[in-house]
């Protein structure tokens, strides 16, 4: 079992967490674990899963986080869903305009969208 890589603030419970996919600006494409709470959402992308990150992971061993990602609850400006067959997704606008998508595949992203309005 893996040690949680965040230090929650005063008053800061935990709602739930995911594995699943991110998707930054340009090419930036991560697997890794997405846990919400209260104040934050707190994203430690565990693989690169962009075509230049399987290359890299198919040539090198790696142990760890690629990075993190600390999104506080009181920027986000809008919360959008987008349900496909083989994508459903929550696509994050920020109050500086930034979009933070995360995809969970063909899996029900309800729980997700719940604890985000919660």
């Amino acid at each position: 079992m893996s040690k949680f890589p965040f230090t929650l603030l005063p008053d800061e419970t935990i709602i739930d967490t995911w594995t699943i996919i991110y998707m930054g600006s340009g090419d930036l494409t991560y697997n890794g674990k997405l846990t919400v709470t209260n104040k934050r959402l707190l994203y430690d992308a565990k693989y690169d899963v962009s075509a230049k990150g399987i290359l890299t992971e198919a040539m090198f061993v790696k142990w760890g986080s690629e990075g993190y990602l600390t999104i506080e609850r009181s920027e986000i400006g809008q919360v959008d869903v987008e349900k496909k067959f083989l994508a459903k997704k929550v696509i994050l606008t920020l109050k500086d305009g930034s979009r933070h998508i995360f995809n969970y595949g063909v899996l029900n992203i309800d729980k997700l969208v719940a604890a985000l309005n919660s």
